[in-house]
């Protein structure tokens, strides 16, 4: 989809604030309620804007441990993978996953309220996942830039 200027700047101020109303956002980016509607609208639609959420403090949540673990699967056979995905899918700790190239084939982005909160999971259920040849935890100690805007 080809963004202009206007889109761009819609998109801009909605990664700010998903709940600013039309005619706020409208004003932010030089356009009438109308016009503005209706290009949000067009957004959407073209899967531009995937979804609107919260963003949530995992810390004031009491998730306050963060950690990154890469996967090997022992097979790469299709339904060793699927049921792979399934059990991941389940996992509430699991914050992101990402399928990766090179030694590794997962990413895992993982929150849990301490150290023994993550073992148990890393050893109860990540270590039993369908396929799970090795894993390799490191754990975040500051966040330097978490995660924000997409460039637009």
């Amino acid at each position: 989809m080809d963004l202009d200027a206007i889109d761009r700047r819609i998109l801009r101020a909605l990664q700010r604030d998903g709940r600013l109303p039309v005619v706020a956002l409208a004003e932010q980016v030089g356009l009438s309620a109308t016009p503005c509607q209706r290009r949000v609208k067009r957004l959407e639609e073209a899967g531009v804007i995937a979804r609107y959420a919260a963003v949530l403090d995992p810390g004031r949540l009491g998730l306050p441990l963060q950690a990154f673990v890469m996967v090997a699967l022992e097979s790469h056979a299709e339904e060793v993978v699927e049921r792979f995905h399934k059990a991941l899918a389940a996992r509430p700790e699991v914050l992101a996953a990402y399928a990766m190239s090179g030694e590794m084939d997962y990413l895992l982005h993982v929150l849990a309220a301490d150290f023994e909160a993550y073992a148990e999971f890393a050893l109860k259920a990540l270590l039993r996942m369908p396929g799970v040849k090795e894993t390799r935890s490191s754990f975040v100690l500051t966040a330097l830039k978490p995660p924000g805007d997409v460039p637009v």
